[in-house]
């Protein structure tokens, strides 16, 4: 459990890092679709030198694989799209709300047990993030007017619903003879493939490639193949009711670099927030 631990908390790391690049990018108007397409060739060069990638049943390795990769893609680039309007806190802590959902189907799907500590502990992560979501009459983080709001939060919460996803996949996959090195090479496949396809379909006519987003596109793809590469690790060697709610606690990392390099407020909610997250880390390691 140890080992599953350590590669849970590298891939938290990861993630919070890849939120913040994934926010930079976000403020300009910019190709989504060859920012996808660029994570995918970065992270499709680091894992092709990895050994197995066929396993004991090369069906189930593209078939789980592809699954993976379209929850990963598609997940993503609505993260992407949200924080266009909506601060990177926030959309980092409602995209790691998929953890209400990890947590008993991993209970119904593969016969994990439930403690109490489990269940307080995801009661806890969901108080969490419901302290990031603006008061009724407020003024949300959004920009613009109140429509402006909605559209992004529906594709925030689309996203965390497909990382739930992508996580338990991540986790059944193996256990059928898929290879996990080979689910992380399509993956990563399917992210070139779908911001290709994201990029003729909606943006070609409105944005061109430049520096930035080959820049962006580089450091984000080696985040995201360090996501994918230790949540598989730490699958293999951990339960998904505890790895998968740790690993999207990473909220809390990205609210503190969000304060640090976008200056993003810090409010007595999302200090409540970020309480309530260190208790539901504690009592899901329990």
């Amino acid at each position: 459990m140890e080992l599953a631990l350590f590669y849970t908390f590298c891939c938290l790391g990861c993630s919070a890092f890849n939120d913040l690049c994934f926010k930079f990018f976000a403020r300009k108007e910019r190709s989504r679709g060859l920012f996808v397409a660029i994570i995918g060739v970065v992270g499709t060069l680091l894992f092709c030198f990895l050994p197995d990638k066929v396993g004991a049943n090369w069906q189930m390795t593209l078939f789980w694989g592809v699954i993976c990769g379209i929850f990963s893609a598609v997940g993503n680039i609505l993260l992407i799209e949200s924080m266009t309007n909506l601060s990177a806190g926030m959309c980092s802590t409602i995209y790691r709300l998929n953890l209400a959902l990890v947590v008993p189907l991993s209970m119904l799907f593969f016969g994990e047990t439930l403690t109490l500590n489990k269940y307080f502990g995801v009661a806890l992560a969901i108080a969490a993030v419901l302290a990031f979501l603006p008061a009724p009459g407020k003024k949300s983080d959004a920009s613009g007017d109140k429509k402006a709001f909605i559209l992004p939060l529906i594709m925030i919460i689309t996203a965390s619903i497909f990382r739930a996803g992508l996580g338990l996949a991540c986790k059944y996959g193996p256990m059928v003879g898929a290879s996990p090195n080979g689910i992380n090479l399509i993956i990563e496949v399917i992210w070139i493939i779908s911001g290709l396809a994201y990029f003729f379909l909606k943006e070609k006519d409105q944005c061109r490639p430049d520096a930035k987003v080959v820049y962006y596109g580089i450091v984000s793809g080696i985040m995201v193949a360090g996501i994918i590469f230790f949540m598989v690790l730490a699958l293999r060697y951990g339960n998904a009711s505890v790895v998968l709610p740790i690993a999207q606690m990473s909220f809390l990392a990205t609210f503190i670099l969000s304060v640090i390099f976008l200056k993003e407020k810090i409010t007595a909610l999302k200090i409540f927030a970020l309480l309530c997250g260190t208790g539901a880390m504690i009592l899901l390691t329990c």
